[in-house]
């Protein structure tokens, strides 16, 4: 018989079920058994005892970057997938930025099949033109029926606007949504790092806000105008987080997610991070911070203030990683050459505190914003996820709140060190991850458990 796991005494969090309790629960073939008070089990059981502990569902990612194929240098199906389980994440969603694009069925389940046996629930997004190049659509219906939960081309916007329509108009058939990049390419050109005083004085090209708002605002009027699902990737601005409750409000099909970067930094972090053999200070003269370069930019105090808000008031549906994992060489040079992205699969639970701990944001709908509100977005998949329910999968994330540690990138597991984090001291940190009722990750003392 398998053996099953109690987990006694957590302060279990979930936001669907409006569970904010002392609780124990129970784990058995793969299923939440049960859920409750002063669980009573003896036989075949391994037991935790989680007192003082967060237990809230699997954290749920749907947006980041596997890099198999084609970029097995800087990720691999692997290596992300236990990056996933460090962070906390049971289920994540790829992006089709791979080579060979994932762009047909044959290289979806390409990637269902690299996920067999990984630790981690990994579901694959397609990409909504062939090879990305926003020219023709995919075959859509095709990957859907192998298995990808959206459409996307990732970094590349569908700038053309008969195209986007014509996306919009077969993806709502499927009943998944085409997940956008907003930005102008025109307004982007040869962008580095927010339009700004700071671009201004290292002499770097900016990326203004309106790249970014100019192309929320078009997806808008395109989801209004078919009744097709736009998700807005990373959003990043204040003008981009009104537009959108104004969609809302007018009930246009339109959903969003935000990064816990631009949640927490803002452009100043290109001019801080410095590391202590100085390579940056060789490498770039004006001592500005790769690490910290990402697309869209950080932003302003006032843009992470109004995506907080957004976040808070449900403008905003989700936080989602962009998980971008590169290798040391892509960063460790001139801006200019410089690869956009941040590796933060393994911090993003305690960027994401952080806003708790700081009175800026409620536990619970930090939480919800993992779980259960990117459980909503995944209609195509038929998994039982994002919830502590019986019958669900067995997909727990197990925290400690108030747990103080310093962010090193060489203890990351991911193949992607860039993180501009490097050093900072966080707050809140997993000790236990569980999928499909198997303890997949543990830094959990010994003496808590017992067989």
């Amino acid at each position: 018989m398998t053996k099953r796991l109690l987990i006694k005494g957590a302060r279990v969090l979930c936001p669907a079920n409006r569970i904010d309790s002392t609780m124990d629960i129970l784990l058995e073939s793969e299923k939440i058994k049960d859920i409750g008070l002063n669980l009573n089990v003896t036989e075949n059981v391994m037991t935790i005892d989680a007192s003082g502990l967060m237990l809230a569902p699997g954290f749920i990612d749907l947006h980041c970057h596997l890099r198999e194929p084609g970029f097995e240098h800087k990720e691999t199906v692997k290596s992300g997938s236990a990056a996933a389980i460090k962070g906390g994440f049971t289920t994540i969603c790829a992006m089709p930025n791979t080579d060979p694009v994932t762009d047909d069925a044959t290289s979806i389940q390409f990637l269902i099949d690299k996920a067999k046996g990984q630790p981690v629930r990994v579901l694959p997004i397609g990409s909504a033109t062939k090879n990305s190049e926003g020219k023709e659509l995919t075959e859509m219906a095709e990957m859907v029926e192998v298995g990808a939960v959206a459409f996307s081309d990732d970094g590349h916007p569908i700038a053309n606007d008969m195209l986007m329509r014509h996306a919009l108009e077969y993806s709502s058939a499927l009943g998944v949504p085409i997940i956008d990049h907003c930005e102008v390419p025109s307004l982007f050109t040869n962008g580095q790092i927010n339009e700004g005083w700071i671009a201004s004085r290292l002499g770097l090209q900016g990326i203004p806000s309106a790249a970014e708002e100019q192309m929320v605002d078009r997806n808008i009027g395109l989801a209004k105008l078919t009744g097709g699902w736009v998700h807005l990737a990373h959003v990043s601005t204040k003008g981009s987080v009104e537009s959108i409750r104004n969609a809302k409000e007018l009930g246009i099909n339109i959903t969003a997610e935000v990064t816990p970067h631009h949640l927490t930094l803002t452009e100043d972090a290109i001019l801080h991070g410095i590391n202590q053999e100085g390579a940056y200070k060789a490498l770039n003269e004006n001592a500005y911070n790769t690490m910290a370069k990402v697309n869209p930019p950080l932003r302003t105090q006032a843009d992470v203030e109004a995506l907080i808000e957004g976040l808070s008031d449900g403008t905003i549906d989700i936080i989602a990683t962009d998980h971008a994992p590169h290798a040391s060489i892509e960063k460790l040079c001139p801006m200019q050459e410089a690869a956009f992205g941040i590796s933060n699969l393994e911090t993003t639970l305690a960027s994401a505190l952080s806003l708790v701990h700081n009175k800026k944001l409620s536990l619970n709908r930090m939480i919800e914003s993992v779980t259960s509100s990117p459980a909503a977005l995944l209609k195509a998949s038929n998994n039982k996820i994002g919830q502590l329910t019986k019958g669900f999968s067995a997909d727990l994330t197990l925290f400690d709140l108030d747990a103080d540690w310093i962010v090193d990138v060489d203890q990351f597991v991911s193949k992607g060190k860039n993180s501009p984090l490097n050093g900072e001291k966080m707050k809140g940190k997993v000790v236990l991850t569980v999928y499909k009722g198997q303890i997949v990750y543990s830094n959990i003392s010994k003496d808590l458990v017992s067989k």
